[in-house]
């Protein structure tokens, strides 16, 4: 954390992301650290007639438990991102990297989705930031059904990005949320691709589909 102060010093961009956070006692343990660490610092910078200015402080929102408490979570922190993959694996049970059971992961569950929209919901209401990184992100029907729970900003890997652009640049932010209530009631994973997949094509954009996106 120091390092990352003293990198920072004459800077106003420094956010740190707290992972795998359960219980709001971490929350605290871990502000307390790092306001003992900028105190320290800034001392450091003042010597040198520099500016050393307070970062951001966030909670990654990957272990399902913390979903229960985000209000509370929220007057403690300034912004959440959502980690998909991990809460997807928690919710359902499922370790994704055991080939015997992988097949039981999958990020349209409707639980998992339910979740996520549950999250943005109170995030909102709390007027806190939330972002998503994850592989859901990345797939043209995961940033879909994204958008419509009301995410505006999604994290993935570079090579998705023109193709996730692309889709978003060619759908209407109504008709998705049009969609929500239906997705939401499904009742597998199976049901909601194919309530997405035939909005895709509807869209000229099956391609996407038929590629196996």
């Amino acid at each position: 954390v120091r390092a990352m102060l003293r990198a920072s010093i004459g800077l106003t961009n420094l956010h740190i992301l707290l992972p795998m956070v359960s219980t709001i006692s971490e929350i605290d343990e871990a502000n307390r650290l790092i306001k003992q660490a900028f105190h320290e610092v800034k001392e450091e910078a003042v010597k040198t007639n520099k500016v050393l200015f307070k970062p951001a402080i966030g909670v990654m929102l990957e272990v399902p438990a913390v979903i229960f408490q985000l209000e509370q979570i929220a007057k403690k922190v300034d912004f959440f991102s959502v980690g998909t993959n991990d809460l997807t694996q928690y919710l359902l049970a499922v370790d994704r990297n055991n080939s015997r059971v992988a097949q039981l992961y999958s990020s349209y569950h409707p639980s998992v989705l339910i979740a996520l929209n549950q999250i943005v919901q109170t995030s909102n209401f709390c007027k806190i930031p939330v972002t998503v990184c994850g592989e859901l992100a990345g797939e043209p029907s995961g940033a879909l059904i994204l958008i419509a729970m009301g995410y505006r900003k999604l994290s993935m890997n570079a090579h998705s990005l023109r193709k996730i652009n692309w889709v978003i640049r060619n759908v209407a932010i109504c008709e998705l949320e049009a969609l929500l209530p239906q997705i939401l009631s499904c009742s597998g994973p199976d049901q909601v691709k194919e309530i997405v997949d035939q909005y895709l094509e509807i869209r000229g954009l099956g391609g996407l589909v038929r590629a196996g996106s």
